[in-house]
């Protein structure tokens, strides 16, 4: 909950430096917890908005770790939208945001360890 707190509170709309494997993949973890919640909320009480504004409100939060998950394995944020390429760039993100991150420095930064 820490992590993702930190990505949450912390750095809400910060593109810049690099974010560790382990903040992205706890991250990912909570966010996919707290939007099923919101869905279930949604379907059982009727709302109808809760998981969009939930959506909405850690849409920017979630593009801004992958940017920073991305610089730490030394690519682009841009890299991002290889995961509008079917199939085979979904894959290729997942591969790049499981990678080991680029050790010391590099273009984005110190390593976040």
């Amino acid at each position: 909950m820490e992590w993702y707190l930190k990505v949450v509170r912390d750095n809400y709309a910060n593109f810049n430096g690099r974010a560790s494997r382990q903040e992205y993949w706890m991250f990912f973890l909570f966010n996919i917890i707290f939007a099923i919640v919101a869905g279930l909320v949604d379907v059982f009480l009727g709302l109808g908005f809760v998981y969009l504004l939930y959506v909405l409100a850690l849409f920017i939060p979630g593009l801004a770790v992958g940017v920073r998950r991305l610089h730490d394995v030394g690519k682009s944020g841009w890299f991002l939208l290889i995961s509008l390429i079917p199939l085979v760039g979904a894959i290729w993100l997942i591969v790049l945001v499981a990678s080991k991150s680029n050790p010391g420095e590099n273009l984005y930064g110190t390593e976040p360890k």
